[in-house]
């Protein structure tokens, strides 16, 4: 096992990114950034931290934030819930630690939104804790390295690696060892095009010697994905338009689109018109069609959602009382708004 400890941490020193989280990690930072990297790659969440960091320099300040300030700063990442447990955490941090994060690997599993992976990322970089990380990029070295055909998104399977992670783990510099590991599935072991012929770590590597690294790691199928059929009504009164505040237990909870209905399956114009719930929100109003949009595909990760954009031009306010949950904002105001990824398509196309 020491061959491997040396040779992973011989080749972070020499090859690993600059990144700000790691001049001199603290937990907030390694914190956020793990948050935020479990959602997009590096180049794109670099931006999102840079920009975390400048609003929000500790977790006192980012707990001080709405809700929807922090939404409308996580916007374009997805899976807005995390961004919820983000905000939900720093509070707990603040109330219940005096905004400190607790050295302990089980406390940390006790806050919101933090799972093994990350309180494991928070106790070995920020503190020296002797926890093995374990993410996609670990998953893929470790099946190489010991050229495991389980699969690595059951409970066996997680539990094997978990154990061989903790097994190999450098307990003297366990900060610099997960910093490597994930380094190096990240930017050598990669999943497409690794480059074995000079890895430093060849002759330890067991899928190399059975030509199998192309087939590790092992993943189960995955769950079917649904589609999910959007008609989006763009309601505009001269300067302004309808704002619907998404108020269902989903994952654009707290965020606003625009009035919607849904189907199970797609729908032309004059079926859209034809339902109660348009009469109901239209309430027998002369309106004008604008335009209709193209059909914009988003991909989740459970379902597809279709979605088409009905842009309709209305001469007087509807008769609806206005609630926080539809309600007329102004164009120009838009930026405001934390909204999903989906609506700033639409906007900026």
């Amino acid at each position: 096992m020491n061959i491997i400890h040396d040779t992973l941490i011989n080749w972070y020193a020499e090859n690993h990114r600059d990144l700000p989280w790691r001049h001199n990690p603290t937990p907030y930072e390694v914190w956020l950034s793990e948050v935020i990297l479990q959602q997009t790659r590096v180049n794109q969440g670099m931006d999102y931290y840079l920009r975390f960091i400048e609003r929000w320099p500790s977790v006192t300040d980012l707990a001080k934030a709405t809700e929807e300030e922090v939404l409308k700063m996580w916007q374009g990442l997805g899976y807005y819930s995390r961004a919820r447990n983000l905000h939900k955490c720093a509070k707990q941090v603040v109330e219940q630690y005096d905004g400190k994060f607790p050295a302990d690997f089980e406390q940390l599993k006790k806050l919101q939104g933090i799972g093994s992976y990350t309180a494991a990322a928070i106790a070995s970089i920020a503190f020296n804790l002797p926890h093995a990380v374990v993410d996609g990029n670990v998953y893929r070295v470790l099946s190489r390295l010991f050229d495991i055909n389980t699969p690595i998104n059951n409970n066996e399977g997680q539990n094997l690696f978990s154990h061989l992670a903790d097994e190999l783990l450098n307990r003297e510099r366990p900060d610099l060892h997960n910093q490597a590991m994930m380094e190096f599935g990240a930017l050598h072991c990669t999943p497409k095009n690794p480059n074995c012929l000079l890895c430093p770590l060849q002759a330890q590597c067991l899928a190399f010697a059975h030509q199998t690294v192309m087939q590790r790691p092992v993943k189960l199928q995955k769950v079917k994905v649904t589609n999910r059929y959007f008609n989006y009504l763009v309601i505009n009164i001269k300067d302004s338009i309808y704002l619907h505040k998404r108020s269902d237990n989903d994952i654009w909870r707290n965020l606003y689109d625009f009035p919607c209905i849904e189907s199970e399956q797609p729908m032309t114009i004059e079926e859209v018109f034809a339902t109660e719930q348009f009469q109901q929100l239209i309430e027998n109003k002369p309106f004008t069609i604008v335009k209709v949009s193209p059909v914009f595909t988003h991909k989740l990760t459970h379902r597809t959602i279709l979605a088409q954009f009905i842009e309709l031009k209305l001469e007087k306010k509807l008769l609806r009382i206005e609630t926080k949950d539809l309600f007329l904002a102004r164009k120009t105001d838009l930026g405001n708004f934390p909204i999903p990824r989906l609506i700033d398509l639409y906007l900026n196309n």
